[in-house]
């Protein structure tokens, strides 16, 4: 068995690039963050039967962590968001309906989290909606299939991996690549997070929303723009539909104040809202998609608990 020092040296170049394959495979920074854990003491008590002539250790580690995320996906149900779910509502005016706390929804990772190179040069890897449809697949096309497209890993070393043969990765992988081509929304022309032209907008946006500025929100939308805010079912597509649930919005709260942050390799805000007593509190966190023609989608998870996972003070 290796020692302290030893296995910290091996295995801490390759602990947020599992971090991130563990989100990508659970849809949840939380359980993520739990599971590596419970990897790095599988692989600390499986030091002494590794063998370098076998595997790398970062080969040896995608197993262990593979492994692990299976076993934890055969307890539990896919994460989803509300568009996954339901029809999009088509009353914006009765604000967001049916909170539902019994769904396992989704969850946003922020981007000091995860592996650079994830964020850097494979951002569509990462980004909430990829994410999001990964979960519709069953866990085996799922590893199958992050393994494949995105880490980019030969179909024999898959195969090696999950103990099975070529052929057997090789149609999961088009069944996988068949499902998700049915749930993944298209997402071309999309903007990074450096681009002047995001942080212009971006900067738009939170000007309009801290002002209560629907009219000048709504210029920013694209024409088939999508707001979504799990835990609430409701969800609302189109610029009409998601200006008139925001003008709603504005009528009944506020005000409000934006800080920006980063999540699944996209831009995101902090939403910190005061309610009458001059305090802003932590309120929830937009993750948005932003093409060359406007806000593509929004999606605002109203879990609190979120600030501390991106290091966000309680109040702004």
């Amino acid at each position: 068995m290796w020692s302290d020092e030893e296995f910290e040296r091996i295995t801490e170049p390759y602990r947020r690039e599992l971090m991130t394959h563990c989100y990508r495979m659970l849809g949840s920074v939380h359980d993520a963050e739990d599971l590596l854990q419970e990897v790095m003491l599988r692989a600390w008590r499986a030091s002494g039967d590794y063998d370098e002539r076998r595997a790398s250790p970062r080969t040896w580690l995608y197993r262990i962590a593979t492994n692990a995320c299976l076993t934890a996906l055969d307890q539990r149900g896919r994460r989803a968001l509300p568009s996954g779910l339901t029809d999009p509502s088509d009353d914006p005016d009765a604000g967001p309906q049916r909170r539902l706390p019994e769904v396992t929804w989704l969850e946003p990772v922020p981007d000091a989290l995860v592996d650079p190179a994830a964020v850097v040069a494979s951002r569509g890897g990462i980004r909430l909606a990829f994410v999001a449809a990964l979960q519709h697949l069953p866990p085996r096309q799922r590893a199958v299939l992050i393994l494949r497209e995105v880490l980019a890993w030969r179909a024999s070393e898959v195969a090696g991996l999950l103990e099975t043969s070529v052929a057997a990765v090789n149609s999961a992988l088009q069944r996988a690549r068949a499902q998700l081509a049915r749930v993944a929304p298209t997402e071309d022309d999309l903007l990074e997070p450096d681009d002047p032209a995001c942080r212009d907008l971006l900067d738009r946006y939170v000007a309009a929303f801290e002002k209560a500025d629907v009219e000048a929100l709504e210029r920013l939308l694209r024409e088939d723009a999508v707001l979504e805010m799990p835990p609430f079912l409701s969800w609302f597509s189109g610029r009409e539909a998601f200006g008139s649930f925001i003008r709603w919005v504005c009528a009944i709260r506020g005000p409000w104040r934006m800080v920006p942050t980063r999540a699944n390799g996209q831009p995101a805000l902090a939403a910190y809202l005061d309610d009458g007593d001059g305090v802003f509190r932590a309120h929830s966190l937009q993750v948005l998609t932003i093409a060359e023609d406007g806000i593509a989608r929004n999606v605002v998870f109203g879990h609190p608990a979120l600030f501390a996972v991106f290091s966000l003070p309680p109040t702004a």
